[in-house]
């Protein structure tokens, strides 16, 4: 079949590079793609979010079946205009619905949801421009540090952790009278501070059935020592090392069993990944929140450790049939190292050659933010490149991702020297 994937970064090449290798897939189209699906894919330079024209290439190259990456075009409802098109009603679309996409569309959708099929969460409330003085309030009956969240999407960097009460009370002004974050912050969730370890919990599932993918940890922070501004993420570690077979039975029976069981008992139609970040409180496991795709850079070590076809597996998911599917994960474990450009989270240049690329051995570069420009391979991004690497542990892997780090290169070149350092 031919089939269409959405958007244009690391996520994507991992998910082009897994479905390339299924004897189900003929042809891949990309949108808009990176210089990393370009060598094994075709590169369509629309926008995601241009439903009418991801429609019009759709009907022309015969598309079977649209698998979409970010979180943007499943929030916008591009599986409700497949569904409630006569042309399109009949291309399986990987992702869920527009409603169940709210679950990180809104923070307090997301909340309420996790509220009423009593899956474990931290407390919280909500407020907005008008209710911005009630939010002073409450924040003054926390306990530091406190946690705000812009309701709607703000690209990852919309949660802010504040240790000072004056400060998350001039912060939460910011964010509602001042407009930080735009739209996205029009309403800001507050929520108690949860202390322990953070991994992320995937899950495929076709509505009914689900499988859960190797469980992964990524690191946020700009700087070492988990310090400095929050980023999209600067590397992923997979299978998290502290997850027993007694938390992940916790995980399962409190937490993604009535995740699944929630989305038909409010008639949610889901056919996606669940990505669910979690803290590990005292080894009880508790939601931070959801996505409703995979995370990035989580997947440039989750699909490499995926041995099934990811074709068949969508397939089943589409079919409702997973349950059909036994899933066989490699014993190794996998690394991912992020390269982003100087300055990044904040203000960066693009268009640095990048240098070194054929030198690489034993690991696999993973395009996020770069193109291609008369031959050349040019950052176009902050995050431009995950170097993924295979161990029999995860500091074997990580060695590897560092030793073919040391042979690429593009000016002011970034990336965090200490992934994994705290799981030693």
């Amino acid at each position: 079949m031919t089939i269409l994937l959405l958007g244009s970064g690391g996520r994507e090449h991992a998910f082009a590079w897994k479905m390339t290798q299924s004897p189900l897939c003929d042809q891949l189209f990309v949108v808009p793609g990176n210089a990393g699906t370009a060598a094994i894919a075709t590169n369509i330079n629309i926008s995601p979010t241009d439903f009418e024209a991801v429609k019009a290439l759709v009907l022309k190259e015969k598309i079977g079946m649209v698998v979409v990456g970010p979180e943007d075009p499943l929030v916008k409802g591009i599986f409700d205009f497949f569904k409630n098109d006569d042309q399109l009603k009949d291309i399986p679309v990987i992702g869920p619905s527009k409603v169940g996409a709210q679950l990180e569309g809104s923070k307090e959708f997301a909340k309420e949801f996790l509220m009423r099929h009593k899956i474990p969460t931290a407390a919280y409330d909500s407020f907005t421009a008008e209710t911005v003085e009630k939010g002073c309030d409450f924040l003054a009956t926390l306990k530091a540090p406190y946690v705000l969240k812009a309701d709607g999407l703000a690209a990852g960097k919309g949660v802010l952790i504040i240790h000072d009460l004056a400060e998350a009370k001039e912060e939460l002004r910011n964010m509602l009278v001042g407009q930080k974050f735009g739209e996205a912050s029009s309403k800001v969730v507050i929520e108690e501070f949860l202390d322990g370890i953070e991994l992320s919990c995937f899950v495929l599932t076709d509505g009914k059935n689900y499988k859960i993918l190797p469980t992964a940890k990524d690191y946020k922070r700009i700087g070492e020592g988990d310090t400095g501004l929050n980023t999209g993420g600067m590397g992923a570690v997979s299978p998290v090392p502290y997850v027993d077979a007694v938390l992940m039975e916790k995980i399962e029976t409190r937490i993604v069993k009535p995740t699944i069981e929630g989305f038909q008992k409010d008639g949610i139609e889901y056919k996606g990944f669940v990505f669910i970040g979690l803290i590990n409180v005292n080894n009880e496991p508790i939601v931070i929140e959801y996505n409703v795709r995979m995370g990035d850079p989580e997947t440039e070590v989750v699909i490499p450790r995926l041995k099934n076809d990811l074709v068949e597996l969508f397939l089943a998911t589409a079919n409702e049939k997973l349950d059909e599917i036994t899933l066989e994960i490699d014993s190794r474990s996998a690394t991912t190292v992020m390269l982003v450009s100087g300055g990044y989270p904040e203000n960066f240049e693009k268009g640095k050659v990048i240098s070194g690329l054929e030198n690489v051995t034993d690991s696999i570069v993973f395009h996020a933010g770069t193109k291609l420009e008369n031959g050349a391979v040019l950052s176009n991004g902050g995050r431009v490149m995950a170097i993924t690497s295979y161990g029999d542990d995860f500091q074997e892997a990580i060695k590897k991702s560092y030793q073919n780090i040391a042979k690429l290169s593009f000016d002011k070149m970034n990336f965090r020297k200490d992934i994994g350092n705290d799981l030693l």
